[in-house]
């Protein structure tokens, strides 16, 4: 009898990324490390100089003189439609007769070389008439300038509570946008092929959807174009919808020239022309009890979607039904618009939506405990979600399987939260240089596509005779890890080491219709298409094998359900001497024609909300968390430090710990950039002037705290989802609120019960500002603003 290894499973292995190796030595190619072919085009566009205004003329007379200037391209060269858009069709990949952003891309030049390509762009004159623009949300309110309809969400009754409530706050609440800031900037190649065939390789997050606004744009029949992601370096929601418009470009010149042409921005100008997380101002009202329980909440928010609506609609869905967090409101009224503006249409971020929410709630925590002069942990533990009937979100979604109030107790213990609060506000009493200050916050993250259809995912297995495996899904890897998971999870079906199993390049000629990698559900659709896959082919094959094997044992009835799959084997589990490699055995089923390969398909269950009356269940299921922050703070300077962070989170029974472990680093120090040091500033002319590292600051090595603890819960109870996992990409950013939250307590042991009107982000200027503010109002030196902006 051959040598067997222990049985092992590759789900719950840290496995290393697939790409990791590559990563670190250079060898992972992107799309400009692609060697240019023979006859490849460069491409630039050449952009509106002001933020809104009539197009007068559009001069290209001169680029077309430049020396390797191949083609100069407007609006008038497209063969299909010219609009676009993932929900509402309202973008317009060249501007025709208007502009509505700085940067809008206008004319799309060609040359041989990029230095051609961009002499071209530079000699190109457009002229535009501008008119008064609209850059903030303020502005749009008064100007009623919206994008998409008003939405609402209604539970109880708000007005009675608020008028029985024995305490009330009242205000607004603002949050800035964030830049994804992804390494690699927007980029993509495009190849011809025969009778106008169009093969398509970019950095996108959402293949389908680039497919089908090519052939729309391009006047192509869906058929006609297949666009395929190797990788991107990463994306966090920017490349879901806005890896189009470069696409177009290239794709645009290809169908023109008859040859390959290739798009990279600059990262300055990614920065200037992309969109952003969403800007929020949100005006509040909340009544509670003396013990801080929240009986009377209402929110209306306002987001800056930019010039298109682009996925602002989602975003903002995302946004209301994210505005308990973690906490049982009984009387709630929620309402969301979305502003037009004349900045570039605000896109997809890790979060979507959910983070400008989150960060409401637990400002309004912190408010309610300064106001009742109680630790904000106290307030957080009274509302948590708990038992029926406190255990119903505002939509009427049930919160099941919750840990939450098991992670704040657990959490307040291991991090020695009280005695570290207590010694801040001690430090506080007595340090005139330096305040302290902690917090702890929470997440409850839906998990699903708040859109019904996008809950889908499909998956090509194909088992070789050598007894490898190739798998094909729709999800793209950004460098999350979604197809070393794949890999893991094909593994395990087949009992194979994860060596024996490969994740081809993402193509929509293999995976059809599939729904772009967002919403943190890469894994649960892409994943669950897999296994189905091959769970038709091992049913194929355990029959094959149940009549093969029971030929050597004439005692064994042939029975396909005691066929197993492991070690690299199989046998039949009542015989487990008799075992044949799975290589051999493949190959055995292949010469008696046996299908060894399938498409998987999933559907997640269960799933089902009505936007016009704010009731459903849009989720199928929850991740939830929480994270102790502290902070210093410079009285003199306001330099803002986050000294300490302990992290814990319930994901569920993890497909690859050393990943997961990654993904809720980065997600919360992503966070954590955007509620502390992530600034986005425009002129009154609406450029944006932080377009570049040395403008924008995003964390850096320096930023992460030296006390830096993770852990996670013990709970496999959510078997419905994939192995009994847990989504895992987006929740942890939402953690990063805490870091803002305790330097809202740090600044408060200042104010004492007075309103602390600290911006998002928090930087060391604003931080400053609110401090010297709160000061000033003390000393009676006179009253300053105290409504954040």
């Amino acid at each position: 009898m051959t040598n067997r290894a222990k049985s092992t499973s590759a789900v719950g292995q840290s496995i290393p990324h697939d790409s990791g190796k590559g990563h670190v030595t250079g060898e992972a190619l992107y799309i400009d490390d692609t060697t240019p072919i023979a006859d490849e085009l460069f491409v630039e566009f050449a952009g509106s100089p002001v933020a809104c205004g009539k197009i007068v003329s559009v001069d290209a007379s001169k680029a077309k003189q430049v020396p390797g200037v191949v083609g100069v391209y407007t609006h008038r060269d497209v063969l299909g439609h010219n609009l676009f858009g993932p929900v509402i069709c309202d973008e317009r990949f060249l501007a025709e007769d208007r502009v509505a952003y700085v940067g809008q891309p206008v004319v799309v030049i060609a040359g041989e070389t990029r230095e051609a390509a961009l002499a071209g762009r530079a000699a190109v004159k457009i002229e535009v008439t501008p008119e008064p623009t609209v850059l903030d949300i303020d502005t749009a309110i008064e100007q009623k300038q919206f994008l998409g309809p008003e939405r609402r969400i209604n539970r109880g009754d708000f007005d009675s509570a608020w008028e029985s409530a024995a305490h009330k706050i009242e205000g607004t609440f603002e949050s800035n946008g964030q830049d994804q800031f992804y390494l690699e900037s927007q980029a993509c190649i495009a190849y011809p092929g025969e009778h106008g065939q169009l093969t398509v390789e970019s950095s996108t997050q959402n293949p389908t959807e680039s497919q089908a606004i090519l052939a729309e744009v391009l006047g192509l029949g869906m058929h006609e174009v297949v666009v395929r992601c190797k990788r991107m370096g990463g994306a966090f929601g920017g490349k879901e919808t806005q890896a189009a418009i470069p696409a177009l470009m290239a794709g645009l010149v290809t169908q023109k020239t008859g040859r390959p042409a290739r798009v990279v921005y600059t990262k300055d100008d990614d920065m200037k022309v992309t969109g952003k997380r969403h800007p929020y101002k949100t005006w509040y009202r909340v009544g509670f009890d003396s013990d801080g329980r929240l009986n009377a909440v209402k929110f209306d928010y306002y987001s800056d979607g930019g010039a298109a609506a682009d996925l602002s609609t989602g975003i903002m869905e995302r946004t209301l039904l994210h505005a308990d967090n973690a906490y049982y409101l009984p009387n709630v009224t929620l309402m969301g618009r979305i502003c037009r503006t004349n900045i570039p249409p605000n896109t997809a971020f890790r979060g979507f939506g959910g983070p400008q929410a989150v960060a409401v709630i637990e400002s309004i925590i912190q408010e309610v405990a300064a106001a009742l002069g109680k630790d904000a942990f106290d307030i957080r533990k009274v509302n948590c979600y708990g038992e029926a009937p406190r255990n119903t979100t505002p939509y009427g979604q049930e919160v099941k399987n919750n840990l939450l109030p098991e992670i704040f107790e657990q959490l307040a213990k291991t991090s020695d939260y009280k005695k570290r609060l207590a010694d801040a506000e001690a430090f506080n009493r007595q340090s005139p240089t330096q305040l302290k200050g902690i917090a702890m916050t929470a997440v409850k993250f839906g998990i699903s596509f708040t859109t019904k259809f996008l809950n889908q995912g499909n998956a090509l297995v194909s088992v070789y005779t050598d007894g490898t495996v190739q798998v094909s899904t729709g999800a793209t890897e950004m460098g999350q890890g979604v197809n070393t998971k794949i890999r893991q999870i094909v593994a395990d079906e087949f009992g194979l080491s994860v060596d024996r199993v490969l994740v081809m390049t993402t193509s929509t000629e293999k995976n059809i219709n599939t729904s772009p990698t967002a919403a943190s559900a890469g894994t649960d659709l892409n994943g669950a298409a897999a296994a189905n896959a091959c769970a038709q082919i091992k049913q194929r094959m355990a029959g094959f094998a149940a009549d093969h094997l029971s030929k050597t044992n004439s005692d064994l009835a042939p029975n396909p359900d005691e066929i197993r799959f492991e070690d690299g084997h199989v046998f039949d589990r009542r015989n487990p001497g008799n075992r044949t490699a799975f290589g051999k055995f493949a190959n055995e089923a292949r010469m008696a024609r046996v299908d060894l390969g399938a498409r998987g398909f999933y559907k997640t269950p269960g799933i089902d909300f009505d936007r016009d009356t704010g009731k459903g269940n849009p989720f199928f299921y929850f991740t939830t968390g929480a994270a102790v922050a502290e902070v210093t703070i410079d009285r003199f300077t306001g330099d803002l430090r986050v000294v300490g962070i302990d992290l814990l989170m319930d994901i569920g029974r993890m497909i690859n710990p050393g990943i997961d472990h990654g993904q809720v680093i980065g997600g919360f120090v992503q966070g954590m950039g955007w509620c502390t040091a992530e600034q986005l500033v425009y002129n009154d002319a609406g450029e944006l002037l932080s377009y570049s590292p040395t403008t924008y600051k995003i964390p850096n090595i320096t930023d992460i705290p030296k006390r830096f603890n993770i852990a996670f819960m013990d709970n496999g109870e959510n078997a419905k989802n994939i192995r009994s996992s847990k989504a895992v990409g987006e929740p942890p950013l939402m953690l990063g609120v805490a870091a803002w939250a305790a330097a809202k307590h740090a600044l408060g042991c200042v104010a004492g019960k007075g309103p602390v009107p600290l911006k998002l982000p928090a930087t060391n200027e604003v931080v400053l500002m609110c401090l010297t503010g709160i000061e000033h109002k003390q000393r009676g030196a006179g009253e300053r603003q105290t409504t954040p902006r």
